[in-house]
């Protein structure tokens, strides 16, 4: 048994922790924040509950699979769906997507002029939902993955990026062409900046299924928390750490001894931790967000979706004011709307709007030019008579300066922008370190803001080969 320290207890600091201490090590789980779930987390307006963060859960079998692993470890079967209680609801459709004057849901609806086109782009993405999940959560060394990796690489040929690879699909219309791309918005970069994979992403998501969990998306996180706790984490919130060494973890109420130290800090904040003194070179960042989480006086008008994206009428302008860190003249902004007893158990309905915007470190509010004109946008491409705010309650508004605090420089959701191919198995920094091999890293350490199931299967894999290596 070795004595391991977690530093962060978001989503994959959770996860690995449960893993950890489920194979029968004694683990200790440190979060500065008063919340565990990182970017996850819960807050209550007017009596009503909402949950910041990723708003949806794609790819269940990730999360099916971290449940098998951990009954693995202690050979009972199913006894982790029975103490994580996460019950999944599947939404009807993955999306209603605006785009300069267009309206469609994904999957695209009968009658649409782009159905044919979606059919057929489904019809060659849409079955690769099993490849996706096995790369998700096995490790890159195990030639079991080659099957699924050879199948993706015969999809998309040399076109290596999902721009490359959307452009180079003739029959498919620019319109359903920006839409399945904007996608890579949930990397925090443009379509030139991810592999070709994401642009399998919508398609897969529309024949597998998007869900919400029951009482909203920080059950994960609760469900992991009770996860870790059966397995005898020991968890700690509240508690900052100040350095990290070799065998200890130092914070202000003491030091922690520890064989080995997990990582679930943003990548920038861990390097500050291991070496306080050194001075780092300023990096491209991916973007960040202006979230503004409000309880409604009265439910939107009928046929208002659950899900809403909508576009800018010029994606390439947005891609570029955010790779500049400018502010973009429209961004792509998402609206997540619970109707009262839906989802959550609220008396009245709540509304969050999610605009894009680039890391600068900046506090935003609702009389900002920026936010002002973009919530009049998005709420007119909807379908509202008049922006979204006049139905507002309470409200709070996370901006890149809340973000910023905690993660990565200026706000960054998704940390420093990479090359496409240093993404996946491939991402820098990787799951271990040579030069420490004391230290290894889950979640926002590997994967920023990666989405869920790349936050569970990156924490999979690393603790997997964490195990392997104490044997």
């Amino acid at each position: 048994m070795s004595r391991m320290v977690v530093v962060g207890g978001g989503i994959g600091g959770l996860a690995a922790a449960a893993l950890l201490g489920r194979a029968g090590h004694e683990v200790t789980l440190l979060e500065a924040n008063p919340w565990l779930g990182g970017k996850s987390r819960r807050i209550e307006l007017n009596g009503q509950r909402m949950d910041t963060g990723p708003s949806l859960l794609t790819f269940p079998s990730v999360w099916e699979e971290l449940l098998r692993r951990w009954d693995a470890a202690c050979r009972q079967p199913g006894e982790a769906a029975e103490v994580a209680g996460l019950r999944l609801k599947r939404l009807p459709e993955v999306g209603w997507y605006y785009y300069r004057g267009e309206r469609t849901s994904l999957p695209v609806e009968e009658g649409h002029p782009w159905r044919a086109a979606w059919e057929r782009f489904a019809g060659i993405h849409g079955g690769l939902g099993v490849e996706v999940t096995r790369l998700l959560t096995a490790d890159p060394a195990d030639p079991r993955t080659l099957p699924a990796l050879g199948r993706l690489l015969r999809v998309y040929g040399a076109k290596l990026t999902t721009r490359s690879y959307l452009d180079g699909l003739s029959w498919l219309p620019e319109g359903l062409r920006e839409i399945i791309a904007v996608h890579t918005l949930n990397a925090g970069v443009a379509p030139t900046r991810t592999p070709a994979l994401f642009a399998s992403m919508p398609a897969i998501m529309a024949a597998d299924g998007v869900f919400v969990p029951e009482g909203g998306v920080y059950e994960v996180v609760l469900s992991l928390e009770r996860l870790a706790r059966r397995a005898g984490v020991e968890i700690k919130t509240g508690e900052a750490v100040l350095e990290i060494g070799r065998e200890r973890v130092v914070t202000a109420e003491g030091e922690y001894q520890a064989e080995r130290v997990v990582s679930d800090l943003d990548a920038g904040r861990l390097e500050s931790l291991l070496d306080p003194g050194r001075k780092r070179a300023k990096e491209r960042l991916s973007c960040s967000g202006v979230a503004v989480y409000a309880t409604l006086r009265e439910e939107l008008p009928a046929g208002v979706a659950v899900h809403s994206v909508v576009l800018p009428s010029d994606p390439c302008d947005l891609y570029e004011s955010l790779e500049a860190g400018e502010e973009p003249r429209e961004t792509m902004a998402f609206l997540n709307y619970y109707r009262g007893g839906r989802i959550y158990p609220n008396e009245g309905g709540t509304l969050a709007v999610l605009l894009t915007a680039p890391a600068n470190g900046r506090e935003y509010d609702l009389e900002d030019p920026f936010v002002g004109r973009e919530i009049e946008r998005v709420s007119a491409a909807a379908g509202l008579q008049e922006p979204a705010t006049r139905y507002f309650g309470e409200y709070e508004v996370l901006d890149p300066a809340y973000f910023g605090a905690w993660g990565g420089a200026g706000g960054a959701l998704y940390g420093n922008v990479r090359p496409f191919w240093r993404s996946g198995p491939l991402q820098r920094p990787p799951y271990s370190d040579r030069r420490r091999p004391w230290l290894w890293r889950v979640g926002a350490s590997v994967h920023p803001g990666g989405g869920i199931p790349a936050v569970l299967g990156g924490a999979m894999i690393s603790t997997g080969r964490m195990l392997r290596s104490l044997v």
